[in-house]
Parts: C-alpha cells; structure tokens; sequence
C-alpha cells in the first residue's frame, strides 16, 4: 500500500507511545488512546465497531455510542492529518482505514511493539524445542528488551485490552523462563541466578521460576541453597493456597537430596520412564 514506505509506529509494552516523522500522533484524551492501542494490538487486521463500543463502554454502551465513536475516530485521523507530511502522498485514511463493519489500522507489524514481541518469542519457541538454545536465548532477549514497564501502563483497560494486557504479560513471564532455561543449557548459571532470585520474589508461587532457580544454585555448586529455596517455595504454597509442589518439582528435590544430577531430574532423563522434556 502506499503509505508502507512511511512509517508509522505504535508501541504499548510499557506506557501507550506512537509517532510518525519523530511527532507524537497520541490524543490527550483517554477513549481516543483506548481505540488506538486495541486497533494497533490488531494492526491490518478489521477490528468490528461493537468490539470497539464494547471495549469503550462495557456491555451496555449508550444510544449515542455510534456517532461518539465515530467522532473519535476523526480525532485520531485528525492528528496523524497534523503531523504526516503530504510530500508522502499518505493520507490519514490510508492509516487509519474504514472497512465495512469496522477499521483497521494499516502499520506494519515490526511497528507494533507487542506484535514484534509476538513474532520474536515465537521464533525463541521455536528455536528452544529444536534444541537451538543459542537462537533461543537471542531471540527472547530482543523480545524482553522491547518492554518498558507494564503493557498499557497509562492506557484504561475495558474487556478486550484487558485480555490483551493479561495475554502479553502471560507471554512476559513464559519468555523469561524460557531464556533463563536456555542460558542455563549454554553454561550461564551465575549470569542468571540473580534474576531468577528477583523473579522469585516477584512471583513467589511460580514453580517452574524456583526450579530453575534450584538448577543454577546446584550448577553452581550450591546445593544447600537450592534446598533452602525449595523449603521456601512448599511453605508459600502450603500457607496461601494449601497445595504442596508438583510432584515433577518434588522429584527434583528429592534428586538434589541424593546427590543426584539436578539437571537430569527436571528433564525426566535421569530416571527410567522420563519424559526427556527439555527446561521450562
């Protein structure tokens, strides 16, 4: 299309940023941001007009939605109008695009922020269940190198940016295991331990971020510190839900109290009938 060559960027990993040319193309106004952040989270994708009522005003939008909605959407045409020059042939329609039902915001998707995300842990996935822990552990640094706080930090979340939001920081926290498990397979225990403690105590009821946290203490040598950890983890479990550690996460105990390789015990290798599931 023809405005691809002029790039307009959209970035929600921390709070709602978005310009062209160097200009911010934001709207003070919070409504206008809301629109922006969900059509960019679907750029070139038709988001329909009752998702957009719905993300705007809940279940039961008022009679004057419609033409409201419709007046947000000149506002944010409006800006980019203001700060796109017309040397570039590219309108604020060819932007911000009505398509029968809906609009769709036409950027490309390394402009998106989260979209960049998606496509990054995706190929780190990718590489990881291949065994390319190298192209893993790239892959998901560029990914968690993208966020800046939390998604949509100064954005109001209704229903759809709601899921949106849990969904990126689901995908957060499953990237960050991930690349920790992949530094841990290429060697790098001592670069990781003091983010896995942080992100133990951040997450207190993770299992799979404590186990971790166990297979760099014991590569390091540190056995009594990945038991120590381990009793910390079953007494939170125990005292705010109840629950004692997955038997996978016990078994690893139970390696470590035997002298066992740690390692081996959490892929399953190291016992008949393991599964042979690589970490995280």
């Amino acid at each position: 299309m023809p405005h691809r060559g002029h790039r307009v960027r959209i970035d929600v990993l921390g709070t709602l940023h978005g310009e062209a040319v160097g200009v911010s193309v934001l709207p003070s106004a919070s409504k206008p941001r809301q629109i922006l952040a969900l059509l960019a989270l679907n750029a070139q994708h038709i988001v329909p007009v009752p998702v957009l009522m719905e993300e705007l005003w809940g279940a039961g939008p008022p009679r004057s939605a419609p033409t409201t909605l419709q007046t947000y959407i000149l506002q944010l045409r409006r800006r980019l109008r203001s700060v796109i020059p017309e040397s570039t042939g590219v309108w604020d329609k060819d932007v911000l695009v009505t398509r029968h039902g809906g609009y769709l915001l036409d950027v490309e998707p390394a402009d998106v922020d989260a979209l960049e995300f998606d496509r990054l842990t995706g190929a780190g996935h990718t590489a990881f269940e291949v065994g390319d822990m190298a192209a893993a552990s790239g892959n998901l640094t560029a990914a968690l190198e993208l966020w800046r706080g939390p998604a949509l930090a100064d954005v109001p979340h209704g229903r759809h940016l709601g899921i949106e939001v849990t969904r990126l920081e689901e995908s957060r926290v499953g990237a960050l295991e991930r690349r920790i498990g992949a530094d841990l397979r290429l060697g790098r225990h001592r670069e990781v331990l003091g983010e896995l403690c942080a992100l133990c105590e951040r997450y207190p009821l993770h299992e799979s971020l404590r186990a971790l946290q166990l297979l760099a203490y014991c590569a390091d040598g540190r056995s009594s510190d990945a038991l120590i950890a381990y009793k910390r983890l079953r007494e939170t479990l125990v005292e705010e839900l109840g629950l004692e550690p997955s038997p996978r996460i016990q078994r690893l105990h139970q390696a470590i109290l035997r002298g066992e390789e740690a390692m081996e015990a959490w892929n399953g290798t190291g016992r008949p009938g393991g599964s042979g599931a690589l970490i995280g």
